[in-house]
């Protein structure tokens, strides 16, 4: 899926390697869930489960179980990608260089600064008390090399999107075995200056580089070959690590555990064992019932919303609700369904209200456009489209809509609740004269089809970065080859603004052009977002779920016996 309108076009085309990573990570968030099978307590080979491990917490220390339903596909940090729950099991290894905090503000991690010296150029300062567990200082050493090898092309990773930095070829990678680009540049033992081709914005830089680069210790691995590197069995059990914990047993299906990294530089982990355990969804209510499951996370964790009030009744956790950041998107093909007075039409004729009430329990919110009330740039006076069939039957008339044609309607087959969800909405489309054929499959076939542009509506869940959608939103209304087909002068203009500023208030004006056009001319809109509940046992301290900055001070954690 190419996209070519410049820089910030490229990059918008290259994230969506990333975008739809998320979009499959959170697409059953709201339903069932996905993960391993396997019963919960139980692992392959006879291994020791996640109850009997609880029960012996006396005997071999602090223990903490993290459920989870996302799937899990590496711990490798050269073959990250836009995968969360790859990022977050991987990072208490390797720590990246900021992260979000829960209050989706950047927090330095390994860096202890990252700063612009002007609109192309950031410098990123490692926090001089940054060691690795074996005593050695992180340098800018280690941050060049593992940035070099994540554009190998030999390693081929194609989510990071490195093209956008000078001398890294617009492929997004480097000759084999290079040990410096002009782009990527050591300026002393701690420092180290990006250089990108075009201006990008300082909020861009760390949400989508500085999040997702974990400095590798280069005097470790230094002499394993470009080609090994993707396999070499050293990052299932890595001996040196920059983060809290180290690995001591990966199964990528079913459970990653880790014991604590005495030696860390911020501070020993006061957990001694911490466990992630990838369950189904429905597994989570009785895991946490019984212990064997100490914490959920919002968007890693889904909790059916059946399980809603028995979880939230069990008196051994507490419960909490994230913001609301996945968006259940409802994206038109705008080159099929050309006329926007019917596509205003098909969003009149929603009553997203309804939906947000009866399927969710009122657990979420209804917005139009592309932004929710979590991101620092959500226009409040932007008001949704109300329910009005009478005023979608209207613009259908003056449209010409011929009522006896059949739109198709593809949607996720593993999101139970907007299945029930589509069926109500295509019953209100047909009350107004509108036909739609649901068609449901699973999240691959889903994706394949909105590449090809097989479709006249298309529904799936994808969460927009609250602090940085800019490159999803870009993408999504990016013209031919995107999902929507959709361009406007006035959307294209704000979007190439975005890009270039820092300023929250700006970036707030220019992102309430972009919803309020799309809310006029609808080539997409939300049916609903969803506030994801999680649950955390009583007896931990130092530690509450949250949609951001979860583990960013796991060394913290503690449990009372």
């Amino acid at each position: 899926m190419k996209h070519t309108k410049g820089t910030a076009g490229r990059m918008a085309g290259r994230c969506l390697a990333l975008a739809l990573s998320a979009v499959m990570v959170l697409s059953a968030a709201g339903c069932g869930g996905k993960g391993g099978s396997q019963p919960s307590g139980q692992t392959e080979s006879g291994r020791t489960g996640l109850g009997q491990t609880q029960a012996a917490a006396s005997d071999s220390g602090k223990i903490v179980n993290i459920g989870v339903t996302s799937s899990l596909n590496t711990l490798n940090p050269l073959l990250m990608d836009g995968v969360e729950m790859n990022k977050y099991a991987t990072g208490l290894m390797f720590l990246p260089l900021v992260e979000l905090d829960q209050n989706m503000e950047f927090e330095g991690m390994l860096a202890d600064s990252v700063t612009a010296e002007d609109e192309r150029n950031f410098l990123v300062h490692i926090d001089d008390k940054a060691v690795w567990s074996d005593g050695t200082p992180v340098t800018a050493d280690d941050v060049v090399y593992t940035a070099l090898r994540l554009c190998s092309p030999v390693i081929g990773n194609p989510a990071m999107m490195y093209y956008v930095f000078e001398g890294v070829g617009d492929d997004g990678f480097v000759e084999e075995g290079a040990d410096h680009v002009e782009g990527i540049a050591r300026v002393d033992d701690k420092t180290v200056r990006f250089t990108t081709k075009a201006p990008m914005s300082l909020i861009t830089f760390n949400s989508s580089y500085a999040r997702y680069l974990m400095p590798l210790p280069k005097h470790v691995i230094g002499d394993i070959s470009e080609k090994a590197l993707a396999s070499d069995p050293w990052f299932s059990h890595p001996d040196v690590v920059s983060g809290p914990y180290k690995v001591t047993e990966f199964d990528r299906d079913h459970y990653v555990s880790y014991e604590a990294n005495k030696d860390y530089w911020k501070g020993a982990p006061v957990i001694e064992r911490l466990n992630i355990k990838i369950v189904e969804g429905s597994q989570l209510y009785a895991g946490l019932k019984s212990g064997e499951i100490d914490i959920t996370q919002n968007t890693m964790s889904t909790i059916p919303l059946e399980d809603y009030e028995s979880v939230a009744a069990l008196e051994n956790v507490e419960v909490s609700y994230g913001a609301p950041i996945t968006n259940q998107s409802v994206f038109i093909n705008t080159d099929r369904i050309t006329d926007a007075k019917v596509r205003q039409a098909m969003l009149y004729a929603v009553d997203r209200s309804q939906l947000l009430e009866q399927l969710l329990k009122g657990n979420g919110e209804v917005a139009d456009g592309f932004l929710s009330s979590a991101s620092p740039y959500f226009d409040s006076s932007l008001v949704p489209v109300s329910y009005d069939p009478e005023k979608a039957k209207s613009l259908l008339a003056e449209s010409g809509w011929d009522q006896s044609k059949s739109i198709r309607f593809c949607i996720d087959s593993g999101d139970s609740t907007f299945v029930n969800a589509a069926s109500v909405i295509a019953a209100q489309w047909a009350a107004v004269g509108i036909k739609a054929d649901i068609q449901t499959m699973d999240i691959n076939t889903l994706m394949s089809t909105a590449s090809s542009g097989d479709f006249d509506v298309l529904a799936v869940q994808y969460t927009y970065p609250p602090v940085d959608p800019y490159a999803d939103v870009a993408w999504l209304l990016g013209g031919e080859g995107s999902w929507t087909g959709y361009t406007r002068p006035e959307v294209e203009e704000a979007l190439s603004n975005v890009a270039l500023t820092n300023d929250k208030d700006k970036l707030k004006e220019l992102y309430g052009i972009v919803d309020r056009k799309v809310q006029e001319d609808v080539p997409m809109f939300s049916a609903y977002i969803i506030r994801t509940m999680a649950a955390a046992n009583k007896r931990l301290t130092g530690v509450k779920p949250s949609v951001y900055g979860f583990l960013n001070h796991v060394e913290q954690w503690d449990v009372t016996q």
